[in-house]
């Protein structure tokens, strides 16, 4: 079946289709990892957007039930230049076109993701549209100009649960996480950490959080303009001071933002597993997964924060902690799911800052 891919520039990309057939439009990025196609289509971050993948063999080790970082995929499409015909791994339960078809994800395979990835570096992320319904390049343009923005929209609340629970009920120490769209590995890297780990939906207040006496609030991850995320941001705020807190990618930037910073929108994002960060205490480089398209401008907290971490690409912020109070960031992913290990020690050090100020 013939798909097509358009971009908000009029430029068009014909193909096949694969997964779901349909429509289905959003913000066109690329991800340059070379594995971890199934982490990538169920990372919440992810919700709103049109993946690329720029390695070009996708779907050779099919899916599990295991590498799973939500319930089912949050990618609104999904590209690559060739989808595997054969599945080989002892892991796999099922091909990558039957997963997305069962979840309505639509894919385009076959066309230029070379073209395609240079085209988003030179122009920046742009709304697109996949179809395999309607293959007319003008009509599917009209639909993709009337499509929303990235900037100003609030998509936390379309992947967070909706009720608090328990990931994980026993442990040394509790640790609240605010569910604006958490990743399981993050969840996971906690229980490991031994810690009792409580999630709360993205329409929580302070209050809910602070009547059940954790020792440590993690602001998560998620999709998204953060400034856009104005719940959390105000009741955040009444947080400070209160209690250790760790933000990670959009955690890290709404508490930018609570702190009276400011963020911006990148050119293209970071999107991969191969960015390297430095630590600006120990100089120390670790590659990283990132998945993010806004950045905490380090100038407007520079008052009350140290910067601990820049990527070393584009000089971009990539952590920062508080002068006084307990509260760290990073904007990279110390989990990986998937990607490096190098930065899970980030999660010891959170633990230890809880146990320091408990």
């Amino acid at each position: 079946m013939k798909a097509i891919l358009v971009l908000e520039d009029g430029s068009y990309f014909e193909g096949r289709a694969f997964g779901y057939p349909g429509e289905k439009l959003g913000e066109v990025v690329f991800n340059t990892s070379i594995t971890g196609y199934q982490e990538i289509l169920t990372d919440p971050s992810y919700k709103g957007q049109i993946v690329c993948m720029t390695y070009p063999h996708i779907g050779n080790y099919g899916v599990n039930s295991e590498d799973i970082e939500s319930a089912h995929p949050q990618v609104e499409g999904f590209v690559v230049r060739e989808l595997s015909p054969l599945v080989s791994n002892w892991r796999a339960e099922e091909d990558l076109h039957s997963y997305l078809e069962k979840y309505k994800i639509t894919g385009i395979e076959g066309i230029d993701t070379r073209e395609l990835t240079r085209k988003i570096r030179i122009k920046g992320a742009m709304r697109g549209g996949i179809s395999s319904v309607d293959l007319n390049p003008q009509s599917l343009l009209e639909r993709v100009l009337q499509s929303p923005q990235m900037v100003g929209r609030n998509l936390a609340c379309e992947v967070s649960c909706t009720q608090p629970y328990y990931f994980q009920e026993e442990g040394e120490v509790e640790i609240a996480v605010w569910d604006c769209g958490v990743k399981r590995s993050i969840l996971q890297m906690l229980a490991k950490n031994n810690c009792r780990v409580k999630v709360y939906p993205v329409h929580s207040s302070g209050e809910d959080i602070l009547k059940d006496k954790p020792q440590g609030l993690l602001v998560s991850n998620g999709p998204g303009d953060p400034a856009a995320v104005i719940h959390v941001i105000t009741e955040l705020k009444k947080l400070l001071g209160k209690l250790p807190i760790f933000g990670i990618c959009l955690g890290h930037q709404i508490l930018g933002l609570a702190l009276g910073g400011k963020t911006y929108k990148l050119k293209f994002g970071h999107h991969g597993g191969n960015h390297p960060v430095k630590d600006l205490n120990t100089g120390k480089i670790d590659i990283t997964a990132q998945n993010h398209g806004f950045c905490v401008d380090p100038d407007s907290i520079s008052d009350c924060c140290h910067i601990t971490h820049i990527n070393l690409y584009d000089k971009t912020l990539e952590g920062f902690r508080h002068k006084k109070m307990p509260i760290m960031a990073v904007q990279y992913h110390p989990e990986a799911g998937p990607g490096p290990n190098d930065a899970k020690h980030i999660f010891k050090e959170f633990i230890d800052l809880v146990k320091k100020n408990a």
